[in-house]
């Protein structure tokens, strides 16, 4: 009402400054109450109607009441406004970020699978032989297409070499390579009728060190180098960032063979599926010949094959299991003693990699870590059939420092790093001599995020599961300290 009145005051004052006759009276009304009159001469108007008032003001009253309206609203309920306001525009902003995510993912993978292709063609070039320049023979190809100084024809252009040897070694001359006139005019100086080609051969002794690789490829020694990683295939979906995948390398053959690939994705709730594929293309493709379900969940990347057998960690426990992959059954089950387990002793990378199997040229081996032992590395010799520890080695190496373990011939190598492209074998513990020492043995993580590698004797060959890729590293043993 009063702001009304207010309203009506201030037409009525504003009319007056706008009028140079107004007037004003006061005075009572026929009941005695005090009224105030403002009178204002139209300038447009002689009269007013007054039947046209009604709906004016009927108008303004109406405009006044939804403007009350409004006004209470935001004094009344405007924290739940406010709140409704900024919750919806958090959720434009979540959308918006959401779809900027998955732009920025796609770009990733495109990336990703651009770089491998680019990585494929390196290594198919890298192991191309280099063409001969303009054409001309290497020595390659004289000793394929000679024979004890010989004349035959190559298939470069039909044209004849000859290889003499044995004139000019009586004569006590090189060996030179003699080429037809106009086979090579580049090399054609003035007139000369043919241009001579001479090419020593003389025999080098490998150094030693070679020698010594060489002489021990069939036999144990020391790892002296790991080669360029080579992907077999990369895992479809989140489950597959990280996983167990390997061959057995003492495999009985019935009903799996030693071409078998186990595969295990260890991304989930409770792991209890091993796949199986006949070979390793059958891999690649993708298909797997059986889907085996394990009796009690896996924990995290340890597990191995060996003899028919899957060992791994039954999850949050230090209980070992041997599963017979043939009669698919549980044939053992033994606590390794004092062990670490579900984020005690990890890796660097983490994962729960507390407890790792491995198999080497010796048999099975446990490595994880005690709280005697203070988090460094202890190494067990397990029974593959009744999983009882034999021997148990501790190391002076710190489990969580180093990326990953593996065994060849009863020495403990450790990787540097999971993620760093170029990293290294760093350290290497040899059980017989109970003695540590550093190395610097080049290792790759082509994909960065390297949660898994296992040493297959058999096939000398490190399986490795780096960021939803399955590779695997040709191992070179030589003579402990030929590195």
């Amino acid at each position: 009402m009063w702001m009304k009145v207010i309203l009506l005051v201030s037409s009525l004052v504003l009319a007056s400054e706008g009028q140079s006759r107004a007037t004003f009276q006061r005075g009572n009304d026929h009941s005695g109450r005090c009224q105030y009159t403002f009178t204002v001469d139209s300038p447009a108007e002689a009269s007013c109607a007054s039947a046209n008032r009604g709906p004016e003001m009927e108008n303004v009253k109406s405009r006044l009441t939804l403007l009350e309206v409004m006004v209470s609203r935001v004094l009344g309920g405007g924290g739940s406004g406010g709140r409704a306001m900024v919750d919806a525009q958090v959720v434009l902003e979540r959308d918006q970020l959401q779809q900027d995510k998955e732009q920025l993912n796609r770009q990733v993978q495109e990336l990703q699978r651009r770089v491998e292709e680019l990585t494929v063609e390196t290594g198919r070039l890298r192991d191309q032989p280099c063409p001969s320049a303009h054409g001309i023979p290497t020595l390659q190809d004289f000793s394929q297409n000679t024979d004890h100084g010989e004349s035959r024809k190559t298939p470069r252009g039909n044209q004849y070499y000859s290889l003499v040897s044995r004139q000019h070694r009586s004569q006590g001359k090189s060996p030179a390579l003699q080429a037809p006139v106009g086979s090579y005019p580049t090399f054609q100086l003035g007139n000369a009728a043919f241009q001579e080609l001479k090419a020593e051969v003389s025999e080098v002794p490998a150094p030693h060190r070679v020698q010594e690789s060489i002489q021990n490829h069939t036999g144990c020694g020391e790892v002296v180098s790991v080669g360029v990683p080579q992907t077999h295939r990369k895992a479809d979906g989140i489950s597959g960032k990280y996983g167990v995948w390997l061959q057995d390398p003492e495999s009985p053959g019935v009903p799996y063979g030693p071409e078998t690939v186990w595969r295990i994705d260890t991304v989930g709730k409770d792991i209890k599926q091993i796949f199986a594929y006949e070979n390793m293309q059958q891999l690649v493709r993708g298909f797997p010949s059986k889907v085996v379900l394990l009796p009690e969940p896996v924990e995290s990347t340890g597990a191995t094959v060996y003899r028919g057998s899957l060992y791994y960690q039954r999850k949050r426990s230090r209980t070992l299991i041997r599963f017979d992959l043939a009669s698919e059954n549980l044939a053992a089950r033994q606590d390794l003693p004092h062990a670490g387990f579900h984020g005690q002793y990890p890796y660097s990378w983490g994962g729960y990699t507390d407890i790792d199997l491995a198999v080497d040229e010796e048999g099975l081996w446990a490595i994880y870590s005690t709280s005697k032992a203070k988090g460094a590395i202890v190494i067990a010799k397990i029974n593959p059939d009744t999983l009882q520890v034999l021997q148990t080695w501790e190391t002076n190496i710190r489990k969580n420092t180093v990326a990953n373990t593996f065994m060849v011939c009863g020495r403990l190598y450790t990787v540097a790093s999971y993620s760093s492209p170029n990293t290294t074998l760093n350290y290497v513990y040899d059980t017989r001599t109970k003695e540590s020492r550093a190395m610097a043995v080049p290792f790759q993580n082509r994909y960065r995020y390297n949660s898994m590698i296992d040493y297959n004797p058999a096939n000398r060959k490190l399986y490795a599961w780096d960021n939803f890729h399955m590779v695997t590293y040709d191992v070179r043993l030589g003579r402990p300290g030929s590195v």
